[in-house]
């Protein structure tokens, strides 16, 4: 992969594998053979444990709790013995939420990205949202979810926001798995530690949204993500203090960000919009669909040192073993941007979308290196 020398390649320890090992450490036997859920626990160091709580914070990479660890006390002290991993390619949520769910690298489920065209019709399908008028989602990401390869499903309780219950993203990674709805943070700490000490079940997997979200709006880099970051800091560790004693409780991210410092927009600069008929993806990693075999030059003469441009051929390594159905789902030219740029298209974003000031999807290592903390209660 000819990247630039700052981009993370994927192959080192990955937070796609967190969830099988932590099945594999609470002693959670698969209904069939497959995926390396031991060989998983034991790479990532993870130890046995009759009961484990697996928390995903959306949007802390290792950079935002590194240079922000003031607001993160409770956390700082786990970092002595945490484990720096990568997320996946490309370092977004659907992505990377989904490869938790199954084990699976983006390019085997589908999940390629915010936004992907689909094939058959040539229009965008939104994965956050779920544009249910294309397909179901169990037609698109068929892979089965790690919920559905247990012996006893019910067993993993999945807690988040209600608006997630039985949503396109959370049936895409966690299908087969209990859905369980708490809407504040409080309320879904307090959720977790009564499933866990009532032992309705053995692995609860607990979202943390809040974060990512500030850090969209605000930028990491904002007192508003502070006082955010230490909220969670907070929570975080009444749940360590109140789960049941024994319970190894192990918290990791989906990916990083990086605060915008220059944007163009594609539908109003010439030397972007010429040949290209849709851009899938997100502003920092984007899939260029189009039949103009002269695009990928123009986006390297303009874009320059701020992007990655390659045609279809040499990007399709960097997305891991690809089921040939998503093959087209590929862009014809992919772009990752470099530094603190953006690209976005006013022809198919909302204002609301391209103002966003904290962004990730690249290959940036404060994008793709998320932490994996751990702690026996």
């Amino acid at each position: 992969m000819n990247a630039p020398a700052e981009f993370v390649q994927p192959g080192r320890a990955s937070v796609r594998t967190v969830l099988g090992a932590a099945l594999a450490a609470t002693g959670l036997e698969p209904n069939r053979d497959g995926l390396p859920w031991e060989q998983w626990r034991a790479e990532l160091g993870l130890p046995r444990a009759r009961r484990t709580c697996v928390v995903l914070v959306d949007g802390l990479g290792d950079a935002q709790l590194t240079e922000r660890s003031g607001h993160f006390p409770f956390l700082r002290g786990l970092r002595p013995d945490a484990l720096v991993a990568d997320t996946v390619v490309p370092s977004t949520t659907a992505a990377a939420i989904t490869s938790i769910g199954t084990g699976e690298c983006p390019g085997r489920t589908g999940m390629l990205g915010y936004t992907v065209r689909e094939p058959a019709s040539g229009r965008l399908m939104n994965l956050i949202r779920w544009d249910q008028d294309f397909m179901p989602v169990e037609s698109w990401q068929r892979r089965p979810t790690l919920a559905e390869q247990l012996r006893e499903p019910a067993r993993l309780a999945i807690v988040g926001p209600q608006r997630f219950v039985g949503s396109g993203l959370n049936t895409a990674a966690f299908r087969g798995g209990r859905d369980l709805s708490a809407e504040n943070l409080p309320a879904r700490v307090d959720a977790t530690i009564a499933e866990l000490r009532s032992g309705r079940a053995d692995l609860v997997y607990l979202y943390w949204g809040e974060v990512d979200h500030v850090g969209h709006v605000s930028g990491w880099g904002s007192w508003q993500w502070g006082e955010e970051a230490s909220r969670t800091d907070r929570e975080l560790r009444r749940l360590a203090r109140s789960l049941p004693a024994g319970t190894l409780l192990v918290i990791t991210a989906d990916h990083g960000m990086v605060d915008v410092a220059e944007t163009f927009d594609a539908a109003r600069t010439p030397e972007l919009a010429r040949g290209v008929e849709l851009i899938s993806g997100e502003p920092r990693a984007m899939h260029l669909h189009t039949s103009d075999d002269g695009v990928a030059a123009r986006w390297r003469d303009f874009l320059g040192d701020r992007a990655w441009v390659v045609g279809r051929d040499e990007a399709l390594a960097v997305f891991g073993d690809l089921d040939p159905r998503f093959v087209p789902v590929i862009g014809d030219v992919v772009v990752f941007m470099r530094g603190r740029t953006v690209v976005v298209d006013s022809r198919t974003q909302t204002p609301a979308s391209m103002a966003l000031v904290g962004v990730h999807g690249s290959l940036t290592p404060a994008e793709m290196r998320v932490p994996i903390m751990t702690l026996v209660t």
